[in-house]
Protein backbone atom coordinates (compact mmCIF):
# COMPACT_ATOMS: atom_id res chain seq x y z
CA UNK A 1 0.00 0.00 0.00
CA UNK A 2 3.06 2.39 0.92
CA UNK A 3 4.31 1.55 -2.14
CA UNK A 4 1.23 2.42 -4.34
CA UNK A 5 0.64 5.62 -2.38
CA UNK A 6 4.56 6.82 -3.20
CA UNK A 7 3.63 5.14 -6.81
CA UNK A 8 1.11 8.45 -7.04
CA UNK A 9 3.76 11.27 -5.22
CA UNK A 10 6.09 10.49 -8.11
CA UNK A 11 5.63 13.38 -10.65
CA UNK A 12 5.61 11.16 -13.26
CA UNK A 13 2.20 9.62 -12.44
CA UNK A 14 0.66 12.81 -11.80
CA UNK A 15 1.95 14.36 -15.15
CA UNK A 16 0.09 11.26 -16.75
CA UNK A 17 -3.39 11.94 -14.54
CA UNK A 18 -3.73 15.26 -14.80
CA UNK A 19 -3.44 14.67 -18.49
CA UNK A 20 -6.15 11.84 -18.56
CA UNK A 21 -8.16 14.80 -16.66
CA UNK A 22 -7.34 17.30 -19.39
CA UNK A 23 -8.88 14.90 -21.83
CA UNK A 24 -12.16 14.11 -20.28
CA UNK A 25 -13.51 17.69 -19.36
CA UNK A 26 -12.17 18.57 -22.87
CA UNK A 27 -14.22 16.03 -24.58
CA UNK A 28 -17.22 16.49 -22.11
CA UNK A 29 -17.16 20.18 -22.68
CA UNK A 30 -16.28 20.90 -26.19
CA UNK A 31 -17.60 17.72 -28.06
CA UNK A 32 -19.61 18.47 -31.03
CA UNK A 33 -23.14 18.82 -30.27
CA UNK A 34 -26.40 16.60 -32.12
CA UNK A 35 -28.33 19.96 -31.54
CA UNK A 36 -29.12 22.23 -34.52
CA UNK A 37 -28.48 26.30 -34.32
CA UNK A 38 -31.52 27.93 -32.44
CA UNK A 39 -31.78 30.00 -35.79
CA UNK A 40 -32.09 26.77 -37.73
CA UNK A 41 -35.08 25.49 -35.72
CA UNK A 42 -36.72 28.77 -35.80
CA UNK A 43 -36.52 28.86 -39.55
CA UNK A 44 -37.70 25.83 -39.75
CA UNK A 45 -40.64 25.99 -37.73
CA UNK A 46 -41.92 29.13 -39.80
CA UNK A 47 -41.77 27.19 -42.94
CA UNK A 48 -43.61 24.11 -41.24
CA UNK A 49 -46.34 26.49 -40.51
CA UNK A 50 -45.98 27.92 -43.87
CA UNK A 51 -46.58 24.52 -44.79
CA UNK A 52 -49.37 23.72 -42.98
CA UNK A 53 -51.51 26.81 -42.07
CA UNK A 54 -54.20 26.93 -39.37
CA UNK A 55 -57.88 27.69 -40.34
CA UNK A 56 -61.37 26.95 -40.39
CA UNK A 57 -61.03 23.77 -42.49
CA UNK A 58 -58.69 21.82 -40.08
CA UNK A 59 -59.39 18.13 -40.61
CA UNK A 60 -58.27 15.69 -37.52
CA UNK A 61 -59.97 13.82 -34.98
CA UNK A 62 -62.54 15.06 -33.32
CA UNK A 63 -61.13 13.81 -29.80
CA UNK A 64 -58.24 16.44 -30.19
CA UNK A 65 -60.23 19.10 -31.19
CA UNK A 66 -60.88 22.41 -28.77
CA UNK A 67 -64.02 24.69 -29.03
CA UNK A 68 -65.52 27.48 -26.53
CA UNK A 69 -68.94 26.69 -25.17
CA UNK A 70 -70.51 30.06 -25.95
CA UNK A 71 -68.94 30.28 -29.58
CA UNK A 72 -68.97 26.81 -31.05
CA UNK A 73 -67.73 28.49 -34.36
CA UNK A 74 -64.38 28.35 -32.95
CA UNK A 75 -62.51 25.53 -33.22
CA UNK A 76 -58.20 24.38 -32.45
CA UNK A 77 -56.05 21.89 -31.85
CA UNK A 78 -55.30 22.29 -28.39
CA UNK A 79 -56.46 24.25 -25.56
CA UNK A 80 -56.18 28.06 -25.34
CA UNK A 81 -58.44 30.72 -24.57
CA UNK A 82 -61.32 31.74 -27.05
CA UNK A 83 -60.44 34.83 -29.24
CA UNK A 84 -63.87 36.59 -28.55
CA UNK A 85 -64.55 35.70 -25.08
CA UNK A 86 -61.58 34.73 -23.99
CA UNK A 87 -63.17 31.57 -22.18
CA UNK A 88 -61.20 28.48 -21.56
CA UNK A 89 -61.78 26.03 -24.79
CA UNK A 90 -63.46 22.92 -23.73
CA UNK A 91 -63.24 19.68 -25.47
CA UNK A 92 -65.61 18.98 -28.47
CA UNK A 93 -67.91 16.77 -27.67
CA UNK A 94 -69.55 14.53 -30.44
CA UNK A 95 -73.07 12.36 -30.66
CA UNK A 96 -72.18 8.79 -29.69
CA UNK A 97 -74.30 7.38 -31.77
CA UNK A 98 -73.63 7.43 -35.80
CA UNK A 99 -76.88 6.28 -36.61
CA UNK A 100 -77.28 5.70 -40.98
CA UNK A 101 -80.50 7.44 -40.94
CA UNK A 102 -79.65 10.03 -37.97
CA UNK A 103 -80.06 13.67 -39.33
CA UNK A 104 -76.99 15.51 -39.10
CA UNK A 105 -78.50 18.59 -37.02
CA UNK A 106 -80.09 16.12 -34.42
CA UNK A 107 -78.22 15.85 -31.22
CA UNK A 108 -77.82 12.11 -29.70
CA UNK A 109 -77.56 11.13 -26.10
CA UNK A 110 -77.01 8.48 -23.80
CA UNK A 111 -79.44 7.68 -21.43
CA UNK A 112 -77.12 8.08 -18.67
CA UNK A 113 -77.02 12.00 -20.00
CA UNK A 114 -80.84 11.57 -20.19
CA UNK A 115 -81.26 10.97 -16.86
CA UNK A 116 -78.61 13.05 -15.38
CA UNK A 117 -80.47 15.85 -17.15
CA UNK A 118 -83.98 14.56 -16.26
CA UNK A 119 -85.29 14.98 -19.56
CA UNK A 120 -89.53 14.23 -20.10
CA UNK A 121 -91.30 14.04 -22.89
CA UNK A 122 -94.71 14.33 -23.91
CA UNK A 123 -96.70 13.69 -26.61
CA UNK A 124 -99.29 16.51 -27.97
CA UNK A 125 -102.69 16.98 -29.47
CA UNK A 126 -105.28 19.45 -30.00
CA UNK A 127 -107.49 20.93 -27.99
CA UNK A 128 -109.55 24.10 -27.51
CA UNK A 129 -107.15 26.34 -25.69
CA UNK A 130 -108.16 27.74 -22.67
CA UNK A 131 -105.98 30.63 -21.18
CA UNK A 132 -105.44 30.74 -17.45
CA UNK A 133 -105.44 34.65 -16.37
CA UNK A 134 -103.58 35.14 -12.95
CA UNK A 135 -105.09 38.60 -11.08
CA UNK A 136 -103.74 40.12 -8.13
CA UNK A 137 -106.26 42.57 -5.67
CA UNK A 138 -107.62 42.71 -2.20
CA UNK A 139 -110.94 42.62 -0.66
CA UNK A 140 -112.63 46.09 -0.22
CA UNK A 141 -116.02 47.03 1.13
CA UNK A 142 -119.10 47.37 -0.63
CA UNK A 143 -119.31 50.79 -1.56
CA UNK A 144 -123.09 50.50 -2.10
CA UNK A 145 -123.98 49.80 1.66
CA UNK A 146 -121.13 52.74 2.91
CA UNK A 147 -123.05 55.48 5.61
CA UNK A 148 -121.79 58.46 6.65
CA UNK A 149 -123.43 59.44 9.93
CA UNK A 150 -123.40 63.31 9.75
CA UNK A 151 -124.69 65.94 12.71
CA UNK A 152 -127.74 67.66 10.90
CA UNK A 153 -127.15 70.56 13.23
CA UNK A 154 -124.45 72.46 14.41
CA UNK A 155 -122.90 72.24 17.92
CA UNK A 156 -120.55 70.56 20.32
CA UNK A 157 -120.16 66.68 20.67
CA UNK A 158 -121.03 66.11 24.82
CA UNK A 159 -120.68 62.57 25.05
CA UNK A 160 -119.65 59.66 22.37
CA UNK A 161 -121.21 56.63 22.47
CA UNK A 162 -118.94 54.90 19.88
CA UNK A 163 -115.61 55.94 20.60
CA UNK A 164 -113.22 53.61 18.17
CA UNK A 165 -112.83 52.46 14.76
CA UNK A 166 -114.19 48.71 13.91
CA UNK A 167 -117.63 48.84 16.59
CA UNK A 168 -120.26 46.88 15.54
CA UNK A 169 -123.38 49.16 15.41
CA UNK A 170 -127.33 48.38 14.56
CA UNK A 171 -129.57 50.53 13.05
CA UNK A 172 -131.30 53.38 15.40
CA UNK A 173 -128.15 52.91 17.84
CA UNK A 174 -127.38 56.19 19.67
CA UNK A 175 -123.64 56.90 18.27
CA UNK A 176 -123.46 60.44 20.05
CA UNK A 177 -125.18 63.55 21.79
CA UNK A 178 -124.59 67.05 20.38
CA UNK A 179 -125.05 70.04 22.23
CA UNK A 180 -126.83 72.85 20.09
CA UNK A 181 -127.72 75.97 20.96
CA UNK A 182 -129.69 76.19 17.40
CA UNK A 183 -131.70 73.29 18.58
CA UNK A 184 -132.16 74.56 21.81
CA UNK A 185 -134.00 77.94 20.21
CA UNK A 186 -136.15 76.25 17.47
CA UNK A 187 -137.63 74.42 20.33
CA UNK A 188 -138.13 77.41 22.29
CA UNK A 189 -139.74 78.83 18.95
CA UNK A 190 -142.30 75.69 18.92
CA UNK A 191 -143.46 76.53 22.28
CA UNK A 192 -144.27 80.30 21.68
CA UNK A 193 -145.84 78.92 18.69
CA UNK A 194 -148.30 76.83 20.72
CA UNK A 195 -148.61 79.44 23.41
CA UNK A 196 -149.92 81.62 20.28
CA UNK A 197 -152.06 78.85 18.76
CA UNK A 198 -150.87 79.34 15.22
CA UNK A 199 -151.40 76.31 13.22
CA UNK A 200 -148.79 77.48 10.60
CA UNK A 201 -146.12 78.50 13.03
CA UNK A 202 -146.81 75.51 14.45
CA UNK A 203 -146.37 73.06 11.52
CA UNK A 204 -142.98 75.19 10.41
CA UNK A 205 -141.07 74.71 13.61
CA UNK A 206 -141.85 70.83 13.84
CA UNK A 207 -140.62 70.82 9.97
CA UNK A 208 -137.72 72.42 11.15
CA UNK A 209 -137.09 70.32 14.12
CA UNK A 210 -137.65 67.42 11.94
CA UNK A 211 -135.47 68.42 9.53
CA UNK A 212 -132.89 68.34 11.78
CA UNK A 213 -133.36 64.83 12.61
CA UNK A 214 -135.51 65.08 15.55
CA UNK A 215 -137.99 61.88 15.82
CA UNK A 216 -142.03 62.87 15.64
CA UNK A 217 -141.64 61.32 18.97
CA UNK A 218 -139.32 63.52 20.30
CA UNK A 219 -140.72 66.78 19.09
CA UNK A 220 -144.31 65.58 20.89
CA UNK A 221 -142.64 64.84 24.16
CA UNK A 222 -141.79 68.24 23.86
CA UNK A 223 -145.08 70.14 23.47
CA UNK A 224 -146.58 67.83 26.11
CA UNK A 225 -144.20 68.73 28.54
CA UNK A 226 -143.44 72.29 27.46
CA UNK A 227 -139.85 72.08 28.25
CA UNK A 228 -136.74 72.23 25.88
CA UNK A 229 -133.29 70.67 25.65
CA UNK A 230 -130.42 71.92 23.85
CA UNK A 231 -128.79 68.16 23.56
CA UNK A 232 -129.81 65.94 20.56
CA UNK A 233 -128.66 62.53 20.10
CA UNK A 234 -127.30 61.53 17.07
CA UNK A 235 -128.40 57.80 15.77
CA UNK A 236 -126.67 55.40 13.38
CA UNK A 237 -128.87 54.94 9.89
CA UNK A 238 -127.35 51.84 8.97
CA UNK A 239 -126.40 48.62 10.67
CA UNK A 240 -122.25 47.57 9.84
CA UNK A 241 -119.08 48.26 11.26
CA UNK A 242 -117.69 51.71 12.14
CA UNK A 243 -114.70 52.26 9.36
CA UNK A 244 -113.81 55.51 10.64
CA UNK A 245 -114.06 57.62 13.06
CA UNK A 246 -113.52 61.11 12.40
CA UNK A 247 -114.44 63.28 15.78
CA UNK A 248 -113.54 63.81 19.22
CA UNK A 249 -115.21 64.05 22.46
CA UNK A 250 -115.86 68.00 22.63
CA UNK A 251 -115.17 68.46 19.29
CA UNK A 252 -117.42 71.45 17.60
CA UNK A 253 -119.05 70.57 14.40
CA UNK A 254 -120.69 72.12 11.79
CA UNK A 255 -124.14 71.44 10.18
CA UNK A 256 -122.96 68.53 7.88
CA UNK A 257 -119.73 67.36 9.06
CA UNK A 258 -118.95 63.62 8.91
CA UNK A 259 -119.06 61.44 12.13
CA UNK A 260 -118.15 58.21 11.41
CA UNK A 261 -118.23 56.20 8.26
CA UNK A 262 -120.38 52.64 8.51
CA UNK A 263 -119.99 49.80 6.44
CA UNK A 264 -122.04 46.84 6.17
CA UNK A 265 -119.59 43.88 5.70
CA UNK A 266 -122.23 40.48 4.99
CA UNK A 267 -121.13 41.56 1.32
CA UNK A 268 -118.02 42.54 0.09
CA UNK A 269 -115.95 43.12 -3.26
CA UNK A 270 -112.67 41.77 -4.61
CA UNK A 271 -110.72 44.26 -6.42
CA UNK A 272 -108.08 42.87 -8.87
CA UNK A 273 -106.11 44.51 -11.23
CA UNK A 274 -105.91 43.09 -14.46
CA UNK A 275 -103.33 44.19 -17.69
CA UNK A 276 -104.25 45.56 -20.56
CA UNK A 277 -102.54 42.81 -22.80
CA UNK A 278 -105.25 40.46 -20.18
CA UNK A 279 -108.37 42.69 -20.68
CA UNK A 280 -109.52 40.88 -24.03
CA UNK A 281 -109.57 37.33 -21.89
CA UNK A 282 -112.36 39.05 -19.57
CA UNK A 283 -115.71 39.32 -19.92
CA UNK A 284 -118.59 40.27 -17.30
CA UNK A 285 -119.52 37.00 -15.43
CA UNK A 286 -116.54 34.81 -15.85
CA UNK A 287 -116.25 32.74 -13.07
CA UNK A 288 -113.37 33.56 -10.42
CA UNK A 289 -111.27 31.47 -8.40
CA UNK A 290 -109.36 32.95 -5.61
CA UNK A 291 -107.21 32.49 -2.43
CA UNK A 292 -106.68 34.42 0.44
CA UNK A 293 -103.02 34.49 2.25
CA UNK A 294 -105.04 34.47 5.06
CA UNK A 295 -106.74 31.18 4.45
CA UNK A 296 -104.14 28.49 3.23
CA UNK A 297 -106.27 25.95 1.07
CA UNK A 298 -109.71 27.29 0.96
CA UNK A 299 -110.85 29.09 -2.41
CA UNK A 300 -113.63 31.68 -2.52
CA UNK A 301 -115.71 31.44 -5.80
CA UNK A 302 -117.77 34.74 -7.42
CA UNK A 303 -118.24 36.03 -11.11
CA UNK A 304 -116.81 39.32 -12.57
CA UNK A 305 -119.47 41.40 -11.97
CA UNK A 306 -117.45 44.97 -13.18
CA UNK A 307 -114.52 45.98 -15.79
CA UNK A 308 -113.58 49.21 -15.07
CA UNK A 309 -113.61 50.83 -18.92
CA UNK A 310 -110.47 52.87 -17.80
CA UNK A 311 -106.75 52.06 -17.67
CA UNK A 312 -104.56 53.28 -14.92
CA UNK A 313 -101.82 55.11 -16.98
CA UNK A 314 -99.61 54.78 -14.38
CA UNK A 315 -99.72 50.92 -14.06
CA UNK A 316 -101.75 50.25 -17.12
CA UNK A 317 -104.29 48.59 -15.54
CA UNK A 318 -107.62 48.26 -15.44
CA UNK A 319 -110.02 46.93 -11.86
CA UNK A 320 -112.03 43.75 -12.58
CA UNK A 321 -114.60 43.61 -9.27
CA UNK A 322 -116.00 40.56 -8.15
CA UNK A 323 -119.28 40.43 -5.46
CA UNK A 324 -118.41 37.91 -2.60
CA UNK A 325 -121.13 37.35 0.40
CA UNK A 326 -119.61 37.22 3.69
CA UNK A 327 -122.02 36.13 5.98
CA UNK A 328 -119.58 34.86 8.77
CA UNK A 329 -117.19 38.30 7.97
CA UNK A 330 -114.35 35.87 7.25
CA UNK A 331 -113.34 38.67 4.31
CA UNK A 332 -112.36 41.95 5.76
CA UNK A 333 -111.17 44.72 4.06
CA UNK A 334 -107.66 45.11 2.79
CA UNK A 335 -106.57 41.71 2.66
CA UNK A 336 -104.72 40.41 -0.25
CA UNK A 337 -106.44 37.98 -2.77
CA UNK A 338 -104.65 36.19 -5.56
CA UNK A 339 -107.32 35.10 -8.45
CA UNK A 340 -107.12 32.80 -11.62
CA UNK A 341 -109.52 32.94 -14.48
CA UNK A 342 -110.28 30.21 -17.12
CA UNK A 343 -111.08 31.72 -20.18
CA UNK A 344 -111.89 30.04 -23.47
CA UNK A 345 -110.15 31.83 -26.38
CA UNK A 346 -112.29 32.84 -29.15
CA UNK A 347 -111.38 32.01 -32.44
CA UNK A 348 -108.83 29.24 -31.38
CA UNK A 349 -110.48 26.06 -31.43
CA UNK A 350 -108.63 22.19 -32.25
CA UNK A 351 -104.67 24.00 -31.62
CA UNK A 352 -101.54 21.99 -30.43
CA UNK A 353 -101.14 23.36 -26.98
CA UNK A 354 -97.48 22.65 -25.72
CA UNK A 355 -96.59 23.30 -22.40
CA UNK A 356 -94.51 26.51 -21.28
CA UNK A 357 -91.45 24.57 -20.13
CA UNK A 358 -90.74 22.80 -23.77
CA UNK A 359 -90.24 26.20 -25.78
CA UNK A 360 -86.92 28.19 -25.44
CA UNK A 361 -87.17 31.81 -26.89
CA UNK A 362 -84.60 33.90 -28.12
CA UNK A 363 -86.91 37.11 -28.82
CA UNK A 364 -87.48 36.16 -32.57
CA UNK A 365 -87.04 32.72 -32.73
CA UNK A 366 -88.95 30.30 -31.01
CA UNK A 367 -88.01 26.58 -30.76
CA UNK A 368 -88.47 22.97 -28.83
CA UNK A 369 -87.05 19.88 -29.38
CA UNK A 370 -88.72 16.96 -31.08
CA UNK A 371 -87.93 13.16 -30.54
CA UNK A 372 -87.61 11.12 -33.28
CA UNK A 373 -89.36 7.66 -33.65
CA UNK A 374 -88.05 4.37 -33.64
CA UNK A 375 -84.27 5.07 -32.49
CA UNK A 376 -82.11 2.99 -30.55
CA UNK A 377 -80.14 6.19 -29.48
CA UNK A 378 -82.16 8.83 -28.22
CA UNK A 379 -81.99 11.43 -30.52
CA UNK A 380 -83.85 14.78 -30.46
CA UNK A 381 -84.29 17.44 -33.35
CA UNK A 382 -84.49 21.45 -33.16
CA UNK A 383 -87.86 22.58 -34.62
CA UNK A 384 -88.38 25.93 -34.65
CA UNK A 385 -92.90 26.90 -33.98
CA UNK A 386 -94.55 29.23 -34.37
CA UNK A 387 -96.20 30.94 -31.04
CA UNK A 388 -100.08 31.85 -30.49
CA UNK A 389 -101.31 33.10 -27.65
CA UNK A 390 -99.80 32.63 -24.08
CA UNK A 391 -102.06 30.47 -21.57
CA UNK A 392 -100.29 31.33 -18.42
CA UNK A 393 -98.70 27.99 -18.24
CA UNK A 394 -98.72 27.02 -21.61
CA UNK A 395 -97.98 28.42 -25.25
CA UNK A 396 -100.76 27.92 -28.86
CA UNK A 397 -98.12 26.60 -31.33
CA UNK A 398 -99.67 27.90 -35.03
CA UNK A 399 -97.21 26.14 -36.98
CA UNK A 400 -94.33 23.86 -36.80
CA UNK A 401 -95.93 20.99 -34.65
CA UNK A 402 -97.90 18.24 -36.02
CA UNK A 403 -100.77 16.05 -33.76
CA UNK A 404 -98.49 13.23 -31.64
CA UNK A 405 -95.57 13.96 -32.17
CA UNK A 406 -93.13 13.83 -28.89
CA UNK A 407 -91.45 16.37 -28.00
CA UNK A 408 -88.95 17.17 -24.62
CA UNK A 409 -91.02 19.21 -21.64
CA UNK A 410 -88.33 18.74 -19.09
CA UNK A 411 -84.33 19.61 -19.70
CA UNK A 412 -84.73 21.28 -22.96
CA UNK A 413 -82.14 23.53 -22.55
CA UNK A 414 -79.42 20.63 -21.29
CA UNK A 415 -80.24 19.10 -24.79
CA UNK A 416 -79.51 22.51 -26.65
CA UNK A 417 -76.24 23.04 -24.21
CA UNK A 418 -74.94 19.85 -25.66
CA UNK A 419 -75.96 20.88 -29.42
CA UNK A 420 -73.75 24.30 -29.04
CA UNK A 421 -71.27 21.78 -27.84
CA UNK A 422 -71.05 20.06 -31.04
CA UNK A 423 -71.24 22.72 -33.16
CA UNK A 424 -74.77 21.95 -34.47
CA UNK A 425 -77.95 23.94 -35.27
CA UNK A 426 -79.19 25.39 -31.84
CA UNK A 427 -81.36 27.94 -29.89
CA UNK A 428 -77.78 30.26 -30.09
CA UNK A 429 -76.35 28.99 -33.20
CA UNK A 430 -79.50 29.51 -36.25
CA UNK A 431 -76.99 27.65 -38.88
CA UNK A 432 -75.08 25.66 -36.88
CA UNK A 433 -71.50 24.88 -38.35
CA UNK A 434 -72.31 21.84 -40.67
CA UNK A 435 -75.18 23.19 -42.08
CA UNK A 436 -74.01 26.46 -43.51
CA UNK A 437 -70.73 27.71 -42.73
CA UNK A 438 -71.02 30.24 -45.16
CA UNK A 439 -72.38 33.11 -42.45
CA UNK A 440 -69.57 33.27 -39.80
CA UNK A 441 -65.85 31.63 -40.39
CA UNK A 442 -63.12 31.24 -37.96
CA UNK A 443 -59.16 31.16 -39.20
CA UNK A 444 -56.43 31.66 -37.65
CA UNK A 445 -52.21 31.37 -39.19
CA UNK A 446 -49.20 32.55 -38.14
CA UNK A 447 -48.29 36.39 -38.41
CA UNK A 448 -44.30 37.61 -37.07
CA UNK A 449 -44.46 40.78 -35.18
CA UNK A 450 -42.37 41.72 -31.76
CA UNK A 451 -44.71 44.58 -29.63
CA UNK A 452 -47.18 46.20 -28.78
CA UNK A 453 -47.77 48.20 -31.96
CA UNK A 454 -46.83 45.81 -34.32
CA UNK A 455 -50.37 43.97 -32.41
CA UNK A 456 -52.20 47.35 -33.08
CA UNK A 457 -51.06 47.43 -36.76
CA UNK A 458 -51.49 43.82 -37.58
CA UNK A 459 -55.34 43.90 -35.98
CA UNK A 460 -55.90 47.48 -38.13
CA UNK A 461 -54.71 46.02 -41.15
CA UNK A 462 -56.71 42.73 -40.87
CA UNK A 463 -60.20 44.52 -39.50
CA UNK A 464 -59.58 46.96 -42.94
CA UNK A 465 -60.81 44.44 -44.45
CA UNK A 466 -64.62 44.22 -45.68
CA UNK A 467 -66.71 41.06 -44.37
CA UNK A 468 -64.38 40.97 -40.72
CA UNK A 469 -65.85 41.27 -37.74
CA UNK A 470 -63.28 40.46 -35.00
CA UNK A 471 -59.24 39.98 -35.33
CA UNK A 472 -56.76 39.40 -32.46
CA UNK A 473 -52.83 38.64 -32.39
CA UNK A 474 -51.22 36.24 -29.81
CA UNK A 475 -47.97 37.82 -29.42
CA UNK A 476 -46.52 34.77 -27.34
CA UNK A 477 -48.06 32.52 -29.87
CA UNK A 478 -47.20 34.65 -32.93
CA UNK A 479 -50.77 33.89 -34.24
CA UNK A 480 -53.80 35.98 -35.16
CA UNK A 481 -57.61 34.36 -34.35
CA UNK A 482 -59.87 35.95 -37.17
CA UNK A 483 -63.48 35.96 -37.22
CA UNK A 484 -64.94 36.99 -40.89
CA UNK A 485 -68.05 36.29 -43.56
CA UNK A 486 -66.67 34.28 -46.29
CA UNK A 487 -69.06 35.40 -48.50
CA UNK A 488 -67.17 38.76 -48.59
CA UNK A 489 -63.57 37.69 -47.66
CA UNK A 490 -61.49 35.18 -47.32
CA UNK A 491 -57.91 34.04 -45.25
CA UNK A 492 -56.11 34.46 -48.49
CA UNK A 493 -56.92 37.87 -48.60
CA UNK A 494 -56.51 39.01 -44.93
CA UNK A 495 -53.23 37.88 -44.80
CA UNK A 496 -52.07 39.34 -47.98
CA UNK A 497 -53.40 43.19 -46.42
CA UNK A 498 -51.01 42.19 -43.17
CA UNK A 499 -48.38 41.52 -45.69
CA UNK A 500 -48.83 45.11 -47.11
CA UNK A 501 -49.14 46.87 -43.52
CA UNK A 502 -45.43 45.11 -43.21
CA UNK A 503 -45.47 41.58 -41.15
CA UNK A 504 -44.83 38.80 -42.22
CA UNK A 505 -47.52 35.35 -41.86
CA UNK A 506 -47.83 32.31 -42.93
CA UNK A 507 -49.24 33.16 -46.13
CA UNK A 508 -47.67 35.83 -47.48
CA UNK A 509 -44.23 37.91 -47.10
CA UNK A 510 -44.24 41.59 -47.23
CA UNK A 511 -43.84 41.32 -51.16
CA UNK A 512 -43.27 38.65 -53.32
CA UNK A 513 -39.72 39.69 -54.00
CA UNK A 514 -39.10 40.34 -50.24
CA UNK A 515 -39.62 37.01 -49.63
CA UNK A 516 -37.64 35.73 -51.87
CA UNK A 517 -34.64 37.50 -50.94
CA UNK A 518 -35.47 37.58 -47.12
CA UNK A 519 -35.50 33.47 -47.68
CA UNK A 520 -31.80 33.84 -49.42
CA UNK A 521 -30.65 36.27 -46.43
CA UNK A 522 -31.94 34.28 -43.74
CA UNK A 523 -30.10 31.07 -45.50
CA UNK A 524 -27.16 32.99 -46.16
CA UNK A 525 -27.12 33.70 -41.93
CA UNK A 526 -27.63 30.71 -41.20
CA UNK A 527 -24.75 29.39 -43.27
CA UNK A 528 -22.55 32.26 -41.64
CA UNK A 529 -23.71 31.13 -37.98
CA UNK A 530 -23.09 27.52 -38.55
CA UNK A 531 -19.19 28.52 -39.96
CA UNK A 532 -18.67 30.51 -36.69
CA UNK A 533 -19.85 28.14 -34.40
CA UNK A 534 -17.75 25.21 -36.61
CA UNK A 535 -15.05 27.28 -36.50
CA UNK A 536 -15.23 28.08 -33.14
CA UNK A 537 -15.36 24.41 -32.26
CA UNK A 538 -12.66 24.02 -34.33
CA UNK A 539 -10.30 26.21 -32.12
CA UNK A 540 -12.00 25.21 -28.83
CA UNK A 541 -12.32 21.46 -29.00
CA UNK A 542 -8.59 20.52 -30.05
CA UNK A 543 -7.30 22.71 -27.17
CA UNK A 544 -7.42 20.35 -24.21
CA UNK A 545 -5.80 17.61 -26.84
CA UNK A 546 -3.30 19.51 -27.72
CA UNK A 547 -2.50 20.84 -24.16
CA UNK A 548 -2.91 17.02 -22.42
CA UNK A 549 -0.19 15.73 -25.48
CA UNK A 550 2.02 18.75 -24.46
CA UNK A 551 1.98 17.97 -20.21
CA UNK A 552 2.45 14.26 -21.38
CA UNK A 553 5.17 14.86 -24.13
CA UNK A 554 7.06 17.28 -21.21
CA UNK A 555 6.86 14.12 -18.59
CA UNK A 556 8.35 11.95 -20.95
CA UNK A 557 11.14 14.43 -21.33
CA UNK A 558 11.04 14.77 -17.50
CA UNK A 559 11.54 11.09 -17.08
CA UNK A 560 14.41 10.60 -19.67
Amino acid sequence: MKKIKEWFKTQQVQYILFAMAGLFLGWLFFSPSSTTPQVNDEHHSHDSIAEHPHGHDLQQDENGVWTCSMHPQIKQDKPGKCPICGMDLIPLRKSGNDHENVDPSAIQLSEEAIALANVQTSRVSKENPVKEVRLYGKIAPDERSLQSQTAHVGGRIESLAVDFTGETVRTGQTLATLYSPDLFTAQQELLEAIKMQQPALIKAAREKLQLWKMTDAQITAIQQSGTTSPTVEIKSNTSGIVMSKRVSQGDYVSQGAVLFDVANLSKVWAMFDAYETDLPFLSKGDPVSFTMQAFPGKVFKGRIAFIDPIVNPTSRTSRVRVEVANPGMELKPEMYATAIVDAPLKGYKDQIIVPQTAVLWTGKRSIVYVKQPDMSTPTFQMREVELGPSLGNAYVILKGLSNGEEIVTNGVFSIDASAQLEGKTSMMNNDGNTAHPTQSEHAMFGVKGACDMCKQRIEDAAKSVKGVTSASWDKEAQMIHLQFNPEQTSADAIAKAIAKAGHDNDKYKQTTVFTTSSRLAASTVNRRVKRKQKGLQFILYPFPVCASKIILFLSIIRLC
